[in-house]
């Protein structure tokens, strides 16, 4: 059943030029993403001398085809900005981490190519065709629909055990040691771990609720109201505490900073990915307290594992001090080994491997593409517009990034739909005034300026 894996993989292409050939660009692009995301297999093909083919590439690949062959027009009228820096800086730092490490230009150029194509291209997609509230829209209807697409599947999952990616395509993407919670089975369909598709799952239910306190009652031509529901339960079935968490946190956020138009919460999520960064990586903070609290509220289990992660990252952060600019490379050399060769350690969060491989630049850079679209909006459209019909999209958008950091703190679950929001979130460009003003009966001038 493998060999149906490598063909979903490499007909991806073709599907998404399919869907450019019968939809709208926008909807084709952000479609042949979150259904590649969804249900292609995590599966790696390698390819001699380039990047490995993965359901990553095989959705950007296509969705740069079907660009190129159905509008060609729009691709043509991107021009870069100041915003793009960022994204441009994240794609070149691989050279000067493989130069400064004596690993040759060779090296250098497989890791500029392999970070165009996994957070080039669709950052590029999302700057082409995002930038506009109704293209956020399409996005975000598209997460809260795949979050429903995924209902049946995770109940299947919490019946059965996660044995679908088995089952369609011939292998399990990751072991079964963290599959039971709570006295039952945590799914994870077609994604590589039960963390990641409940960081999906509450990322839906974000954006759906979201969505419905601005008035949106239907999605996909039917009531959004009971949809909505199912999702929640089923996000709360899928036992991921960690994402529902981050759901409760960004729900707050975003709706003490709409209803009292006060950006201060929002600023302090922003700020805890970097605060714990700049701690963590020069050993100004131990963590023992949050072990402490985790073992008294969670259980002892819990409180385990992350005294297991903040070992770990305290061995990998001395290690990353030693080559802190532009970190190790990569090949594995920022990790560390006893004196026969054996790794001893393990790399969870997005963070740690960051740093160890790219240093205080890259991470820097990599913060900066998640953490500046939020900030870009507050200026361009205060909390007082977001909770209208039209800037819900974009807001809890620019509030899932924030929460995407957060949990990438202690988790490494990359995923290019995120990236589709940065690139239309940097570019958005509209006039507040222009926005329809039915949608901001109860925005004043105030509250804009």
């Amino acid at each position: 059943m493998i060999g149906f894996a490598y063909t979903a993989l490499c007909a991806w292409p073709l599907v998404a030029i399919f869907l450019f050939s019968k939809m709208t660009p926008s909807k084709a692009a952000v479609r042949a993403f979150v259904l590649g995301w969804l249900f292609l297999p995590c599966l790696a093909i390698p390819l001699p001398g380039l990047p490995d083919y993965t359901k990553a590439s095989a959705a950007s690949l296509g969705v740069l085809l079907g660009a190129i062959l159905f509008d060609p027009a729009a691709l043509r009228s991107l021009r870069f900005r100041p915003i793009d820096l960022p994204m441009l800086a994240w794609c070149l730092v691989p050279f000067l981490s493989s130069m400064t490490n004596d690993l040759g230009p060779y090296d250098g150029a497989s890791g500029v190519v392999s970070n165009v194509i996994t957070y080039g291209l669709p950052y590029l997609i999302g700057r082409v065709y995002l930038t506009t509230p109704e293209g956020l829209e399409d996005l975000a209807r598209e997460i809260v629909i795949g979050g429903l697409l995924y209902i049946p599947f995770c109940l299947y999952e919490l019946k059965m055990s996660p044995m679908l990616h088995g089952q369609i395509y011939g292998f399990m993407a990751s072991s079964f040691l963290h599959v039971v919670r709570y006295g039952g089975y945590r799914p994870m369909v077609f994604m590589q771990s039960g963390l990641e598709l409940g960081m999906w799952m509450a990322a839906a239910c974000l954006i759906g609720i979201w969505m419905w306190r601005s008035g949106v009652r239907e999605i996909a031509g039917r009531p959004f109201g009971p949809l909505l529901s199912a999702l929640i339960v089923t996000t709360i079935l899928c036992k991921s505490t960690g994402a529902l968490m981050l759901l409760l946190a960004g729900l707050v956020a975003i709706w003490v900073a709409a209803k009292y138009r006060n950006f201060a919460i929002v600023l302090a999520l922003v700020a805890i990915p970097t605060v714990y960064m700049a701690l963590r990586s020069t050993g100004l903070w131990s963590g023992e307290n949050v072990v402490a609290m985790i073992n008294s509220t969670l259980g002892e289990d819990r409180g385990e594992s992350i005294e297991f992660r903040f070992k770990n990252e305290n061995v990998l952060a001395a290690k990353a001090m030693e080559q802190p600019w532009f970190g190790w490379g990569g090949w594995g050399r920022a990790r560390v080994a006893d004196e026969d060769g054996k790794d001893t350690t393990i790399t969870d969060g997005l963070w740690i491997i960051t740093l160890g491989d790219r240093g205080f630049v890259g991470l820097a850079v990599l913060t900066a593409i998640y953490t500046l679209p939020v900030l870009r909006l507050r200026k361009r459209y205060p909390p007082a517009l977001w909770g209208s019909l039209q800037m819900a999209p974009a807001a809890v958008l620019a509030i899932l990034l924030t929460l995407y950091m957060i949990d990438n703190l202690s988790n490494a679950m990359f995923s290019p739909v995120y990236l589709l929001a940065v690139g239309g979130l940097m570019g958005l460009d509209c006039d507040p005034w222009e926005l329809d003003p039915d949608d901001l009966e109860d925005v004043d001038e105030m509250a804009l300026e």
